[in-house]
């Protein structure tokens, strides 16, 4: 709930624990509350984000972008009188870049067959 420009947020993680709820300023970007995030994740979780590029905000069924703000991205129908803000934090290690050898190499053990229509 937003009261005097302030956002109160929780984020909760894939096994259903929270990190939060805490206050932010409604012109935080959503950069800052990855790093907010990838400093507070709990020392006994495993496989923590490392970046900012591994973390997905998803709220009320959209993934945040980085260089938005909290005003920009709050959508009304997610805000409950009087509740915080749940987001949820999906984790993801970045994709192997299409131009690695890693990625190269196994394309090229695939087997299969492929088909045309003509």
């Amino acid at each position: 709930m937003a009261v005097d420009g302030l956002v109160e947020l929780k984020f909760r993680l894939a096994d259903g624990s929270d990190i939060g709820p805490s206050k932010y300023s409604s012109d935080t970007t959503v950069t800052t509350l990855k790093e907010t995030i990838i400093s507070q994740w709990p020392q006994d979780k495993e496989n923590g984000p490392q970046s900012i590029d591994e973390i997905k905000l998803i709220n009320a069924g959209k993934i945040l972008e980085n260089d938005r703000t909290l005003d920009e991205s709050r959508t009304p129908l997610s805000e409950v009188q009087g509740d915080a803000i749940t987001m949820l934090v999906v984790v993801q290690s970045p994709l192997p870049n299409k131009h690695s050898d890693k990625l190269q190499h196994e394309s090229h053990q695939k087997t299969g067959c492929s088909c045309s229509i003509m």
